[in-house]
């Protein structure tokens, strides 16, 4: 009885690891929350904290895989590499504003910048809503492919 209860323990927990969105590298979050000023311990918290703070992976990423990247997401990982960029605060500090940069919609030059979203206290990849839903699409039109160089910043 007691292995039987202890199997359905570890399923069920196993089960549960399984099914939980996208985590956000650590480092990346630090330093995207250092540099916009997204302080989970102030007072009085800004639209972005709270947007951020709520948001967590979905900052970046979309739906439930880990692989799943919202556009800002997907741009920030043409130019960081999870495994060699983590410990490397100034490569990921540059790569942040190099996106920030970006147009929001790569097909419209009128779109607000990453930056601008941000700045107006908008989450850069979309609307949380919009972020939890499964992508369409891996690398949607307009989309920076893996090892290529990002474009759609204003010149």
């Amino acid at each position: 009885m007691q292995k039987l209860v202890l199997t359905m323990f570890v399923s069920a927990f196993a089960f549960a690891g399984l099914s939980q969105p996208a985590l956000a590298i650590k480092q990346f979050s630090d330093e995207f929350m250092k540099l916009y000023k997204v302080d989970k311990s102030a007072d009085v918290q800004t639209e972005l904290t709270k947007k951020v703070l709520e948001a967590k992976c979905f900052t970046c990423h979309q739906g439930k895989k880990k692989k799943d990247r919202n556009l800002y997401g997907m741009h920030l990982s043409v130019l960081l590499d999870k495994k060699k960029d983590a410990k490397n605060p100034k490569k990921i500090v540059e790569a942040l504003e190099k996106v920030s940069k970006m147009y929001s919609d790569p097909k419209d030059k009128e779109s607000p910048t990453f930056g601008e979203l941000i700045k107006a206290g908008k989450l850069p990849g979309g609307t949380l809503e919009d972020c939890k839903k499964k992508p369409e699409e891996r690398w949607p039109d307009g989309a920076p492919k893996p090892g290529s160089d990002t474009k759609g910043a204003p010149k």
